[in-house]
């Protein structure tokens, strides 16, 4: 639900949602700086401590949420994402079209 409350007060690109510019809400630019690592030394601690558990994988996105180790497909992977024609596809759509294990 919040993502969809995030989406609709600051947009989203890519299935990120956008920054919120120069209207961004106080609260909304702490949780940004957080997630970027500020205050925290080198890296962005957020991004590298967060666990995501796929579940049936309709709420985790394929190549931009980090759901393996090291980090989204999109930048470890960063040719094979550029190729690829859907770019918000689903883990659980990936799975449907045959990309689950066997």
């Amino acid at each position: 639900m919040w993502y969809r409350v995030l989406v609709a007060r600051y947009g989203e690109d890519d299935g990120n949602i956008n920054d919120g510019g120069s209207t961004t809400s106080t609260w909304w630019r702490n949780l940004l700086s957080i997630k970027e690592g500020v205050g925290e030394g080198d890296g962005s601690w957020f991004d590298d401590d967060i666990q995501r558990e796929v579940g049936d994988g309709v709420g985790t996105l394929f190549c931009w949420d980090a759901w393996l180790e090291g980090g989204t497909l999109e930048s470890r992977y960063c040719l094979l994402f550029y190729l690829s024609i859907n770019k918000t596809v689903n883990v659980s759509d990936m799975y449907l079209l045959g990309w689950g294990g066997r």
